[in-house]
């Protein structure tokens, strides 16, 4: 069945389970990360409606923080599947959470292609998986320059395509931070990329218009959640 297989080169075996449920390790690390980030960096999501509750589905967010892959999959009731180096998941503990939480091994012998493979195997199971286009953390909260990477992923599945901003994250925990600072954060997800539009960006060609155009989607939530962090913030 679709979702109970283990892909190959996910680390020890580790079945996956249902894409549509997620599992008890999981389940319980929401529990725990609403309460801390909802009093702690008072987090608020919108748009969660348009995420389906079945189905492989891709996420393109915005990145501006260690956060971003919790702040994404904390308010959805199944998983998200996000990359994560594999010398990650030797680490005792963590890489106990990352088999448990559904996170995917990089190897970076193997390089983004072997990203790519394990990607579009989770989205043919049914999962929903995240990409930052980006590759990389902002600086300071600006949407960076795209990665080539992520547009051949879009090239070549035809699962729905969902963009996701983040904003407030780089300001609770961004690069160089070691503490977890009291910082508003907002999440808004955005509509699902038109299939026709995507369809015609896919063509020989126009890779440079399939990244603008998934880069504008991007922007335009990530603005969204900027003005919906000030409209909530304290004067």
């Amino acid at each position: 069945m679709a979702g109970t297989t283990t892909p190959a080169g996910f680390p020890e075996g580790m079945p996956l389970g249902p894409p549509e449920r997620r599992n008890w390790v999981w389940f319980i690390c929401q529990v725990i990360l609403g309460v801390v980030f909802t009093v702690w960096l008072r987090y608020r999501a919108r748009g969660v409606e348009r995420i389906p509750t079945a189905g492989g589905g891709l996420l393109l967010t915005n990145h501006q923080s260690f956060l971003d892959p919790l702040l994404v999959g904390l308010p959805l009731r199944r998983p998200v599947s996000f990359l994560a180096r594999d010398t990650l998941f030797k680490i005792p503990v963590i890489g106990w959470m990352l088999r448990h939480t559904y996170v995917m091994p990089l190897s970076r012998e193997t390089g983004g292609a072997a990203g790519i493979r394990e990607t579009l195997r989770r989205l043919d199971q049914g999962f929903l998986v995240g990409v930052f286009p980006e590759g990389t953390r902002s600086i300071d909260g600006s949407l960076g320059t795209f990665k080539p990477g992520f547009a051949a992923l879009v090239r070549r599945t035809e699962r729905p395509i969902y963009p996701v901003g983040i904003a407030g994250a780089h300001r609770a925990l961004g690069k160089g931070s070691l503490f977890l600072k009291p910082r508003r954060v907002c999440v808004v997800f955005g509509d699902r990329f038109p299939q026709e539009t995507i369809a015609r960006l896919k063509q020989r060609g126009r890779e440079a218009e399939l990244v603008e155009a998934v880069r504008t989607r991007i922007a335009e939530c990530q603005q969204a959640a900027e003005d919906w962090l000030r409209q909530t913030s304290p004067m």
